[in-house]
């Protein structure tokens, strides 16, 4: 089981990114998926998630801004993310729960 996040970077508030985590080793498309992400000197934290069936939950943080989404086809987890604030850097990461498996995490930083 393998997950491979990718689409971090330096963003300015209000800005936009799109994260993916492509998964590799398992039936895709029959597991929840999950993002959360950790700020320095911060615990990690759920963001979103996705079960098998596409419904989702959002941390009430990102709510109305971050949207989660999977492409089974493509075995691809995505985080669409609008409206970046100054609280939302931090290190990305893409999770399996029924295997226990993190991605290496993607960096997003928002800064003028």
């Amino acid at each position: 089981v393998q997950l491979v996040e990718s689409g971090g970077g330096l963003v300015q508030p209000g800005g936009s990114l799109r994260l993916s985590c492509v998964a590799s080793g398992f039936i895709f498309s029959v597991f929840r998926m999950d993002w959360y992400r950790q700020a320095p000197g911060k615990q990690r934290e759920l963001v979103a998630y996705i079960g098998s069936s596409s419904s989702t939950n959002y941390a009430d943080s990102v709510k109305g801004r971050f949207t989660i989404s999977r492409d089974n086809a493509k075995n691809t987890l995505y985080l669409q993310m609008i409206s970046l604030k100054s609280e939302d850097p931090a290190v990305y990461y893409c999770y399996a729960p029924a295997f226990g498996i993190w991605g290496q995490g993607t960096l997003v930083t928002v800064s003028s």
